[in-house]
Order: C-alpha cells, then structure tokens, then sequence
C-alpha cells in the first residue's frame, strides 16, 4: 500500500524468533587474534591458562569443541587446532565419543611445555617435531663415527628390551632408553642434553602410538637398522635408517592424534 513501509525484523532474529546467545564459560578469558601467528596458537595458550587456573581438575573432561567456539567467538576448526597441540604436547588426552581430558600436573611434561614456549605463540608444535627429526639424525651419523663398546652396547641392550617388551611400558621405556643410549653414543654433551630435555615428551608420543599400535613389532624392526648402520661405523646408513624411522613414526603420531580429535 502507498506511503506505508514492512516493519524490519527485530535485531538477532531470524523469522521472528530471538537469537540464541551462546553462553560464556566462566573462567576463560577473552583472546585477541594477533595475525602474526596461527589462531590456534593464541588458543591453545587460553585453554592451558584455563586449566591451570584450577577450573579443570587431572582426569576432569574440558569443555567441548562448540562451549569453547562460542565463548572465543571463533570457528570449531581453530578450537580443534588448538585442542590437537595440547594433545600433541600430551596436556590432555582424546576419548573416543567421549570428548577431551586434563591428564594432570603431575608429570615432569607440563612444566617443560610452558619452558618450551611452544604454546606461548614462538613456535608451532610441528616444529618440534621437525627439530627432533633432525637432532635424532645428527646423534645417530655421530654414534656410528664415535660409538664406544659400552656405549655400543647399551644401545644393543636397549634394542633387546623393546624385543622382549611384553606391555605398553615396557615398550616405551626400552624406545626412549635406545633415543638416549644413541645421543650418548655421539659423544657431544650438547646434542645429548638436548634430546634429553623432551624426554618426557617422547615417551608421551611414544606412548601414544604404541596403544593405538596393533602390535610392537614394526616399530621394533625400525630401530634395528638404525642399530646396524651404527654397529658397523655407517654414518650415511645410521642417519639415512634414523630419518626412515622418524618420518614413519612421526606419521603415526598425527594418525592417531587426528583419529582421537576426529
């Protein structure tokens, strides 16, 4: 009709109905994207903030994917981000169906991961990854050029402990007592005292793919080239087995980390 005009929808409604607003959770503090650095960095800082302020008992589940998306004001793909490096750091831990859990402060781990500053917004928690890769290379090139009989040895050892690993445990202690036994065997205080700095966190990894494992046995059979190429005074073999060994189990860590987000 002439001179008469439709009424507009009232604001934050759809057809007439009132927008839902996403409610807060109490204890998370607000973020503020910076742009020089991945959302989910700045995310994933917020959630461990929120944590250890006592808001998230150890074995106590988080809130979920969608509570933590509405109360950041951002998309579910950035909270699962953020979600993943916690779990990748070993923080927390994915049930399948049914959602994410604080695995507690009890562990040397959660300190190094603040020393770290992986989640302090300096470095993507891949680039640990890639830098381990890197660092077991150097110590196994370095252990087949100045390995010792004792030395020899207790990698020898170490290597028969996995062999013999009848649970999960068993297993990681042996894996990560090879890594170490190997950065010994290099001879170079430093590169030894680096590996040993996340030691924690590899047996977190370790761990982690070995329960979603089938069986030890692959794994195993990775490490005794490795072994061999070092045994026989091969550099290029021991850091050419190394590589082979770390990029295979690196992709399983993802695996499984993906699946358990999924």
């Amino acid at each position: 009709m002439t001179g008469s005009a439709e009424t507009p929808p009232a604001t934050g409604s759809r057809r007439g109905r009132p927008r839902r607003t996403p409610a807060a959770i109490e204890g998370l503090r607000a973020v503020t994207i910076k742009p020089v650095e991945p959302p989910s960095n700045d995310i994933a800082r917020a959630i461990l903030d929120y944590i250890l302020s006592g808001h998230i008992g150890p074995g106590e589940k988080l809130p979920s994917e969608r509570q933590f998306s509405e109360s950041f004001g951002i998309g579910r793909s950035t909270v699962r981000e953020a979600l993943k490096s916690l779990g990748l750091l070993g923080v927390v831990e994915f049930r399948h169906g049914g959602g994410t859990y604080f695995r507690g402060a009890d562990s040397d781990l959660l300190p190094r991961v603040i020393e770290w500053g992986l989640l302090l917004g300096e470095r993507h928690t891949s680039d640990l990854v890639e830098a381990r890769m890197h660092l077991e290379q150097i110590t196994s090139g370095l252990a087949a050029e100045r390995r010792s009989k004792p030395a020899l040895a207790e990698i020898e050892r170490a290597l028969q402990a996995m062999e013999s690993a009848t649970t999960t445990d068993e297993f990681v202690e042996a894996d990560v007592r090879f890594h170490l036994a190997i950065a010994d065997a290099a001879d170079n205080v430093a590169l030894a005292n680096m590996l040993r700095s996340i030691a924690a966190l590899l047996r977190v990894w370790i761990q982690r793919v070995m329960e979603a494992a089938d069986s030890f046995h692959p794994s195993f059979c990775e490490h005794v080239p490795v072994f061999e190429a070092i045994r026989d005074g091969d550099r290029a073999g021991a850091e050419i087995a190394m590589r082979s060994h770390m990029q295979k189990a690196s992709a399983r860590l993802i695996e499984t980390l993906n699946e358990a987000a999924d």
